[in-house]
């Protein structure tokens, strides 16, 4: 989040709580300000509850905010953190949570309220596609920025991140890079940070991974940004790490009816048959979790693919496991499936 919103909700430690009741007032709806040192660490919060506390000491408005300030509180360290703590919280009902560095400095606040949830991965968006079955509609504009709805497809896939708590955006890009680059910015307008990475030729569906110079957590979440989807992500990156897999790939059921009986038969035996049966398949809906390290295994700057990835870690006997998408999902590579996403928008919750 920006400093000033930071600086509303947050008070030195030796002002008078005179002066703490007017930022109380201006915070309703969390109902809490946190309590600086000199040093601008983080040393306690305030509420309601803890100013009738210490005035049933007998302390009075004149006296220091460290009187009455709460030194119990929960808060979390920037990059360290895990989804059960964020589960805990909630569970608590804290409303709002502070998010520190490694010497207590407030980085962000993060109001529980108002997202679905903070998710402990890095982000990467992959936005360089050039769109050849949506000509002409790509010549002159990126696909990421065909507008479904009121914002285009892009906004909508940034916007479902922030509903997670994700303020740190890798985005990939290369056909028409700069269109992107100038209608997200830095991405201070939204409140998150953006980090674009400009392809030089197309890498492929995961290629640009070996372009992020830092990853701030031990996993990464990768999609393709001519997606449109509602996936609970949460519950994908829960799925994740209860699994304990090196990658997880989110699917789509694709059903298939069989206009004949089907035989089942060993060795031209008929053991059974099944009259016009319909059989389901999942299809890759182009959104994975991954362990950073394995970063390691895409080489830089080349063309390289997430299939690339999954041979070589079946090929190693290593875990990947799918998570069905039970929500909305829709690939907007050709031009009637565009039609159809702003005809569906406006019946879709994405929050």
């Amino acid at each position: 989040m920006s400093l000033p919103h930071i600086e509303k909700h947050t008070i030195n430690e030796h002002l008078p709580l005179r002066q703490a009741l007017g930022k109380l007032n201006e915070v309703p709806d969390n109902l809490t300000i946190f309590i600086l040192n000199d040093q601008h660490q983080l040393v306690g919060t305030l509420t309601d509850g803890d100013v009738r506390r210490g005035l049933l000491k007998e302390f009075s408005l004149d006296d220091e905010v460290r009187n009455f300030m709460n030194t119990g509180f929960r808060s979390l360290k920037q990059h360290e953190f895990t989804l059960n703590q964020i589960k805990d919280l909630r569970e608590k009902r804290i409303k709002m949570v502070p998010l520190v560095d490694e010497n207590n400095h407030i980085i962000r606040l993060a109001d529980l309220t108002k997202l679905r949830s903070i998710l402990p991965c890095d982000v990467l968006l992959m936005a360089g596609g050039r769109g050849e079955r949506l000509r002409p509609l790509t010549d002159a504009t990126p696909k990421p920025l065909l507008m479904v709805g009121e914002k285009p497809i892009l906004e909508h896939n940034i916007d479902h991140l922030i509903s997670f708590g994700m303020t740190r955006i890798n985005i990939s890009i290369n056909y028409l890079g700069k269109q992107i680059m100038e209608y997200f910015g830095d991405g201070s307008s939204k409140g998150i940070e953006i980090n674009y990475l400009e392809e030089k030729r197309p890498l492929g569906t995961l290629g640009a991974l070996s372009m992020i110079n830092h990853l701030d957590f031990g996993s990464i979440l990768v999609m393709n940004a001519d997606v449109l989807t509602n996936i609970d992500l949460e519950d994908f990156f829960s799925e994740f790490e209860v699994q304990q897999a090196e990658m997880a790939v989110a699917s789509i059921p694709y059903k298939v009816n069989m206009p004949f009986a089907v035989l089942e038969t060993e060795q031209n035996r008929v053991l059974s048959f099944r009259e016009k049966p319909q059989y389901t398949y999942y299809t890759n809906a182009g959104i994975y979790l991954i362990r950073n390290k394995l970063a390691r295994r895409i080489p830089l700057e080349s063309t390289f693919h997430a299939t690339d990835l999954m041979d070589n870690l079946l090929g190693n006997n290593e875990k990947i496991i799918q998570y069905p998408i039970h929500g909305f999902w829709m690939d907007l590579g050709r031009k009637e499936d565009l039609e159809k996403a702003r005809e569906e928008i406006k019946h879709i919750r994405f929050s």
